[in-house]
């Protein structure tokens, strides 16, 4: 609610003296009067003034009269709600009358002027003044209030948001953090138990040399079984050391033809095809967008997995082959890539395995098949399921004990990919 000492009237009359009378007859209120003495005058204070509780306006002014001047203070839109209160000398008659509340007059004072009775009525309309004021400063609150509730609101729904982002973020980060842990405890017990057991045999067979120095065909055999325990430690520690560079390493894509790919790695197998009498047929493969060195890599293992799980006295097919899928049915590739892709399969007629174990073939150090039975160490398998991960791919697998297995890698036939993509 304002003060009293805010509350500005303006007083229009031609005459000095009403102009005083009024003047004095207000003057206990402690208002803030403010003078004009003709409708022009008023005018000019209101061009400049606007925040004026009431306007007392003399009717009858030479030049330009009380409801003329009324008439152009409300054109103005800041001016429309100062009530004006005519002051007359023309008791009660009905046509001034109407002029006055045509005009937009809120009530008449008559001449003589009534101290008391103008008094009061001031004082009601200042206080109707006062309290239209508090409304209107409550509403601008509820306004600013309801604004900035709004503003919470968003920023809480935001917030909202943004912790169930962080929410999911987290539980992928824990997800990865558990993979990770899973990795680094086989790891452990590859470090603890078969990276130690080459190491004991070397001890032993150490040993068994220096006690049996007078047998030379036994110190050869001895010699040999230290000579494999070691060429075995070695190659399991050349295999971890890939694996966890291909956790770091991508290499640069390139469009290659994925038959030349292959027979570059058929190239490094050539003897152990030679030695297994392997039967190997190519179909017509696409050429894609690729990382050739792990691509390669991908193609050597698993025609090297053909070849070393084949069957006893059976010679060893391949069969290698591609087929073109135009929607994604893999779910790696749905949340990936919506675009076509290709599946490339790889067949053999080895020893298979049983199909419920297709998850666990790709995990690293994890072996279906018995050590000493076949050699390898578990983790072909796993770097070519990073390999294709790093590709925007996947593989799988499907086999019947006994029947043979097939390897099948989807790929993209578009990479989305921020790189330059040359051309082999």
């Amino acid at each position: 609610m304002q003060d009293q000492g805010l509350i500005k009237i303006l007083v229009v009359d031609d005459r000095p003296d009403n102009l005083l009378s009024i003047e004095s007859i207000l003057e206990r209120e402690s208002y803030t009067i403010v003078k004009a003495n003709s409708g022009r005058a008023a005018l000019k204070i209101l061009l400049k003034e606007f925040d004026f509780s009431l306007i007392l306006m003399d009717v009858q002014m030479p030049d330009m009269n009380g409801f003329e001047t009324a008439a152009l203070i409300y054109q103005r839109d800041k001016l429309k709600e100062i009530p004006i209160i005519f002051i007359t000398a023309h008791s009660h008659e009905e046509d001034t009358i109407f002029k006055g509340y045509r005009v937009g007059a809120v009530d008449f004072i008559y001449k003589p002027v009534n101290p008391e009775l103008l008094r009061i009525k001031v004082g009601l309309f200042v206080e109707l003044y006062r309290k239209t004021q508090s409304l209107i400063a409550q509403e601008q609150k509820l306004l600013l209030a309801n604004a900035s509730l709004q503003r919470e609101v968003v920023e809480r729904e935001a917030s909202e948001l943004k912790v169930r982002e962080l929410n999911r973020q987290l539980l992928q980060n824990n997800l990865h953090l558990k993979a990770v842990n899973e990795e680094l405890d086989r790891f452990a017990y590859i470090a603890s138990h078969d990276l130690q057991e080459p190491l004991r045999k070397i001890r032993v067979f150490s040993d068994m040399i220096l006690q049996k120095k007078s047998g030379e065909a036994e110190v050869d055999k001895y010699v040999q079984k230290i000579t494999n325990a070691t060429i075995r430690m070695q190659q399991l520690v050349s295999d971890l050391l890939r694996f966890s560079r291909h956790s770091i390493q991508g290499g640069d894509f390139m469009f290659c033809d994925l038959n030349d790919i292959v027979k570059e790695a058929l190239t490094e197998l050539e003897i152990k095809i030679q030695q297994t009498n392997a039967r190997i047929q190519i179909d017509t493969l696409p050429s894609l967008q690729v990382i050739p060195t792990l691509m390669r890599q991908v193609f050597y293992n698993l025609i090297s997995n053909a070849l070393k799980f084949r069957k006893k006295e059976v010679a060893p097919e391949v069969h290698i082959y591609a087929e073109m899928v135009s929607s994604p049915d893999h779910q790696y590739l749905k949340e990936r890539n919506n675009g076509n892709y290709y599946k490339i399969f790889v067949t053999d007629n080895g020893i298979g395995f049983e199909n419920q174990y297709v998850e666990d073939i790709f995990v690293v150090f994890k072996r279906l098949h018995s050590y000493h039975e076949i050699e390898g160490t578990g983790i072909g398998l796993s770097i070519c399921k990073k390999i294709m991960e790093q590709h925007n791919g996947f593989i799988t697998a499907t086999s019947v004990i006994d029947n043979g297995a097939t390897f099948i890698i989807g790929i993209p036939e578009q990479q989305q990919l921020p790189v330059n993509i040359g051309v082999m």
